[in-house]
């Protein structure tokens, strides 16, 4: 965990019970990703995507995934292959993206700011106690 996330209280709780307010919690998170709870059969993380920065291209196999948009702008990118995502749609923070096992999928921030968001993996994706402070460094700790 990097000092502003220490300083800010975000960290993983789980697996024990948590009552948050995941608006705040979502807002002040600066970091990539924040394991904020991981559990034994699902995890919840925090996300911030810079000003035209990705997710990346992704499909999780065995894993079902909840995103629900907190603030800023994304175009949401979806289909059964990574040549072939005929499900798009730009989206706001009225949005939550629900993401089947199996299904190729990116987001990207299309926003003047960054993007903030929070997942639901069913089972968990990452180690308990993630935090990925750029896009980058995720990528090199998932290869």
């Amino acid at each position: 965990m990097n000092r502003n996330q220490a300083e800010r209280g975000l960290r993983d709780f789980g697996p024990a019970p948590l009552i948050i307010n995941i608006e705040k919690a979502t807002n002040i998170n600066q970091n990539y990703r924040t394991a904020l709870w991981t559990g034994k059969h699902f995890q919840v993380t925090l996300m911030s995507i810079r000003v035209k920065g990705d997710i990346g291209l992704e499909m999780h196999p065995d894993v079902d995934q909840f995103i629900r948009v907190q603030s800023g702008y994304g175009l949401v990118k979806m289909g059964n292959s990574k040549d072939n995502l005929n499900m798009q749609k730009r989206i706001d923070d009225s949005y939550a993206i629900i993401i089947p096992a199996g299904t190729w999928h990116n987001l990207i921030n299309i926003g003047p700011k960054p993007l903030k968001l929070y997942s639901i993996y069913a089972p968990p994706q990452h180690s308990f106690g993630t935090v990925h402070e750029t896009k980058e460094i995720a990528e090199e700790e998932e290869h």
